[in-house]
């Protein structure tokens, strides 16, 4: 389309000279010495830059291992700090309801994970699968503050058809994208048909893909077809970043990207010069490659120990694959890093446009994923037979279609867990593989920062975040009240005192902190852990006590050794969540396949016999 030409006529020399001055004087002298304050306040404050990675591993940036080029990602851990022991929520939207509000989930609405609700828990406060209005974004804290407030991506935390409400409720002045949990990255066919949708069940019994509502400012559109997720999003964003940069207000952008999420999909040329490695090292290759790349980073200790998953039996051998399943588990991992290598080009282009317009100086930008890798597999204990028969009846099984938007390819859990490097587990479970990812923060230029570069293990959690970009904003988050609403006080922190040099840690082990979902528990103080893992979800219900400063990979549980910490740490855990209304979960339910009528045995490493009274507390609550 040809750009519209917009011509000026000015006067020629004194009168255009005169001119000009007098413009200027009239547009200085309307405003008031406050307004002149306040203008000059707001550009001062910097501007902020939020990128969410969707369900990338510990083990994916350069630091941990990663084989996708992430020059990028690299130069802003460079520029700023990377930390080690961040942790979020297992799946995607608890974790986001903590990202933009500082609390608990619980606290808001998302105890409840939309695509897994366990059913007693439907209609309990703390459980609506949606983001509830007692709380106070921090799009909208911003933008009350004079910032501009843009998203595009994923919102994931409830609109039109799921309950609450969409970003444009939220606080954000723009947004575009999708209100589930994913989509096709190519076209607008949805990520999962709900069964529960009348019209996504008529056009499943006729092997029809349902499509997907895309939302721009409130209002539904369609999305363009062949521009990938990682352009469609970040061109978006950029788009009303340049319109709104006239008016001199500093902005908050959240670029909440679908990548590396299933469908795992990308330019296929991009796939193939990873599928030699992957074939090669095989899954138990990887695993190790990224542990003593961790060392070698400093990302873990340099005598953590690597994890015997021996007990493990949901995970392969890969000398046991045939020569076909080897060929096709690589080109599967191989689209997933190729995602990540094209994610990383995306946020050089946000940090170019950034760069040109000469505001990235003073842009506080962060970058996390919001829970471990995706494990769900097609076929074995863990899949959902519904949705494995969907997949095989409604996309292409030809091998020269892979990374074509009429492919749906997961990675799985033997890569999933090989992706994490030293941890155990993927997303989905509350074992460090779930939730222990990248974070790295690039504060604004000039702003105090302790050293620049390296890694820092201090425990931080993903609501600290967004009272870290408070702090640096100059704005102080509600307690109790928000307008005409009573609110959950945040119970985040904010990282700048750690990050200046303020402070040793983020958190004190008093400031503790609870996850519970799907049955699992977990609590956190200080570099202690205690956690349980459903029975349904391959587990045995039992606490047990990590060290995960030491030994991140859950490795050696200290019940034995430290009885009195782990009791301590089950009694915070216990009176919390009868505070908080947590729900028992039955031990045979399964967030994939709801009631078991048998329950599978372990995949834990067994606790040493005979048990410590303590790690024998009873498992169910």
């Amino acid at each position: 389309m040809a750009r519209v030409q917009r011509h000026h006529r000015f006067p020629k020399g004194k009168a255009a000279l005169l001119l000009a001055l007098l413009q200027a004087f009239c547009l200085t002298s309307a405003a008031t010495p406050a307004q002149a304050a306040e203008s000059s306040n707001l550009r001062q404050r910097p501007n902020v830059l939020l990128i969410v990675s969707d369900d990338a591993a510990f083990g994916d940036v350069p630091w941990g291992g990663g084989n996708a080029a992430m020059p990028n990602l690299q130069s802003l851990a460079d520029e700023g700090v990377a930390f080690g022991n961040f942790h979020t929520s297992p799946v995607c939207s608890p974790t986001r309801a903590s990202l933009l509000t500082g609390n608990d989930p619980i606290d808001v609405g998302l105890g409840a994970f939309d695509y897994s609700i366990y059913p007693p828990t439907k209609g309990k406060p703390g459980y609506e699968g949606y983001l509830t209005r007692n709380t106070a974004t921090i799009a909208e804290l911003l933008r009350d503050s004079g910032y501009r407030t843009v998203m595009a991506g994923k919102w994931h935390l409830g609109g039109p058809g799921h309950g609450g409400w969409g970003p444009w409720d939220w606080g954000f002045q723009h947004s575009y994208g999708i209100l589930t949990g994913g989509a096709n990255h190519w076209n607008q066919q949805v990520f999962l048909p709900s069964p529960k949708n009348p019209e996504h069940r008529a056009l499943m019994a006729q092997r029809i893909v349902p499509t997907e509502p895309y939302f721009e400012n409130g209002r539904p559109v369609e999305r363009p077809l062949g521009i990938h997720s990682d352009d469609l999003f970040s061109g978006k964003l950029l788009a009303d970043l340049e319109e709104g940069r006239s008016s001199g207000k500093p902005f908050f952008a959240y670029l909440a990207l679908t990548s590396p999420h299933s469908p795992l999909q990308v330019a296929p040329p991009v796939i193939k010069k990873f599928v030699p490695y992957f074939y090669q090292h095989g899954y138990q290759g990887l695993k190790r490659l990224r542990y003593e790349a961790q060392k070698r980073s400093g990302l873990i200790a340099a005598d953590a120990p690597f994890p015997d998953q021996s007990a493990n039996w949901l995970l392969q051998r890969w000398d046991a694959l045939s020569e076909a399943e080897k060929q096709s588990e690589a080109r599967a991992m191989a689209t997933y890093t190729a995602m990540l290598e094209q994610q990383d080009q995306t946020i050089g282009r946000v940090l170019s446009y950034l760069r040109e317009t000469g505001q990235i100086d003073n842009t506080l930008i962060i970058y996390l994923s919001d829970n471990g890798p995706e494990g769900m597999d097609d076929e074995g204990p863990a899949a959902n037979p519904a949705l494995s028969r969907w997949v095989n009846e409604n996309f292409s099984q030809n091998p020269a279609d892979i990374g074509r938007g009429n492919t749906f390819l997961e990675m799985g859990a033997n890569w999933a867990n090989a992706s994490n490097g030293v941890l155990q587990w993927w997303k989905w479970y509350l074992a460090e593989g779930g939730v222990r990812t990248p974070l790295v923060i690039r504060p604004p230029v000039g702003a105090a920062l302790q050293s620049r570069g390296g890694i820092r293990q201090a425990y931080v959690n993903v609501k600290d975040v967004p009272l870290t970009i408070l702090d640096y904003a100059g704005i102080r988050a509600p307690s109790g009240r928000y307008q005409d609403r009573a609110i959950v006080t945040p119970t985040g922190l904010s990282m700048r005192p750690f990050l200046e040099g303020r402070a040793s840690s983020v958190r004190t082990e008093q400031q503790w902190v609870v996850s519970d979902i799907f049955g699992n528990s977990s609590i956190v103080a200080g570099r202690y852990k205690a956690s349980r893992q459903s029975r349904a979800m391959f587990g045995d219900g039992q606490w047990r006590l990590f060290d995960i400063q030491a030994d991140p990979g859950e490795t050696t549980p200290l019940n034995a050794s430290q009885p009195q910490r782990l009791r301590q740490l089950i009694d915070l855990y216990m009176s919390y969540a009868k505070a908080k209304g947590i729900v028992p979960v039955a031990d045979n339910w399964s967030p994939w396949q709801g009631d078991l009528k048998t329950l599978p045995r372990p995949a834990e490493t067994p606790l040493p016999m005979p048990a410590s009274p303590a790690s024998a507390a009873p498992a169910s609550r």
